[in-house]
């Protein structure tokens, strides 16, 4: 059995890359055998890369998220594009909305999101997208500029009929550790309603930490918790499970099944 993490912040998590190289082999003792590590800033990109290189379970993510939306870079482009060449590199995230914490005007996050969406298309990628209180523009966007590629609805948040129009795309929903929540009942609902082949799991380490957890900081070896519930969830056996979104994280990601 092993478990495919497919949003982590490991930079995050801790600064030093020993200690980062430490929290990838604590998760593969726990049979969380490969990840996605997301930066927070595109500023920091290439330094986690370099960190993380060694890591040959560790593919990578690039992209300008809506929280720099008002300072991605000179070179910001140029930046994703010359990531996105670079060995182990299988996505441009995270990108979104975040009206939430309103960085920037909504206009700006528009433009950046679909600016990344184009690019993406053009570097044959799937794409990772944020989405908080911006639910109704990121669907509308999608439905126009979502690459061939597909993406994926990162730590999903909305509820269950939003979940059923989003189906109509070539989108995958990932849960994290607030899954286990008791009063996420949104996300419990749309569980029921989604194919078990749309669905992924994720730690959003350092954030949403499994119930068992709570209080602490999160982190990839945590997954199998937040992969229990689901399979409790679903009634199905968790080596199945396992299995399941081990082929799903793989085919979106477009890597080997092995």
């Amino acid at each position: 059995m092993q478990y495919f993490d497919t949003h982590a912040h490991i930079g995050l998590i801790c600064d030093d890359p020993i200690e980062q190289l430490i929290v990838i082999q604590e998760a593969r003792q726990v049979s969380v055998s490969r990840l996605v590590s997301i930066c927070n800033s595109l500023h920091d990109f290439a330094k986690i890369y370099e960190n993380l290189k060694s890591a040959s379970n560790v593919y990578h993510a690039v992209g300008v998220s809506p929280s720099e939306v008002q300072s991605p870079g000179k070179d910001w482009i140029q930046t994703i594009e010359q990531g996105a060449q670079l060995p182990r590199v299988v996505a441009v995230g995270e990108i979104g909305l975040d009206y939430y914490r309103k960085f920037g005007d909504k206009k700006s996050q528009i433009e950046l999101f679909i600016t990344q969406l184009d690019l993406a298309t053009k570097l044959n990628m799937p794409v990772i997208i944020h989405n908080r209180d911006a639910g109704h523009d990121v669907l509308d966007i999608l439905r126009d500029r979502l690459p061939p590629k597909g993406g994926v609805l990162h730590c999903y948040s909305e509820d269950a009929e939003y979940a059923r129009k989003a189906l109509d795309l070539n989108l995958y929903f990932s849960f994290a550790g607030n899954l286990t929540y008791r009063n996420a009942r949104n996300l419990h609902e749309t569980i029921a309603v989604l194919p078990l082949d749309r669905i992924l799991i994720e730690s959003e380490s350092p954030f949403m930490v499994p119930a068992d957890y709570r209080g602490k900081r999160n982190m990839p070896k945590y997954l199998p918790l937040t992969a229990g519930f689901l399979a409790d969830m679903l009634e199905i056996d968790e080596v199945e499970l396992a299995a399941a979104l081990w082929e799903n994280s793989n085919r979106l990601f477009g890597l080997p099944n092995e």
